[in-house]
């Protein structure tokens, strides 16, 4: 796939998260409430792209996504967070884990920035330490991140907002 623009990975980062958000309802699956919505709202075919491959990640691994969450806030039960908060957390692990185009750092600094439009400030944080530790988890056991480094590279500041993998501690 060619590197869609930066609007155009937005677009299907949320149209993602909007499937998956509404799925938690279980009316109908994720996968049918997102081709609804791409008939109905005719978006550009890299976004598209992108917001299937995400909820596709989500729905196949969703459970080991939910033992991601876990292991790496346990503090925070995905069965007790907000739907929004939920659908943002497992959207996000859905397209760094397995979503290889997407550079880690890019895909955490998004993500971020969503929960903090979507959500608010503490969902920000949770998104940010459950990343940025996941990430740091799996570059540990070898798993190659997608263009990531768990350094401080990319200019985050804790006070800004800014990501940076390493910013929040759980």
């Amino acid at each position: 796939m060619p590197r869609a623009d930066h609007a155009q990975q937005r677009e299907g980062r949320q149209l993602a998260l909007a499937a998956l958000f509404e799925a938690d309802f279980g009316q109908r699956t994720a996968e049918r409430i997102l081709e609804r919505r791409l008939s109905e709202e005719g978006n550009r075919p890299e976004a598209a792209e992108l917001a299937r491959n995400i909820v596709a990640a989500v729905v196949r691994e969703r459970e080991t996504i939910d033992a991601q969450i876990e292991a790496a806030a346990p503090q925070y039960p995905v069965v007790q967070l907000a739907r929004i908060d939920r659908a943002l957390l497992r959207s996000a692990l859905g397209e760094l884990l397995h979503c290889p185009t997407t550079p880690a750092r890019v895909a955490i600094a998004e993500w971020v920035e969503l929960a903090r439009t979507f959500s608010g400030e503490p969902a920000r944080r949770l998104l940010n330490g459950v990343l940025g530790r996941v990430a740091r988890e799996a570059t540990g056991r070898g798993r190659e991140m997608p263009a990531s480094g768990t350094s401080s590279e990319g200019g985050g500041d804790r006070r800004t907002g800014g990501s940076n993998l390493d910013r929040f501690d759980l």
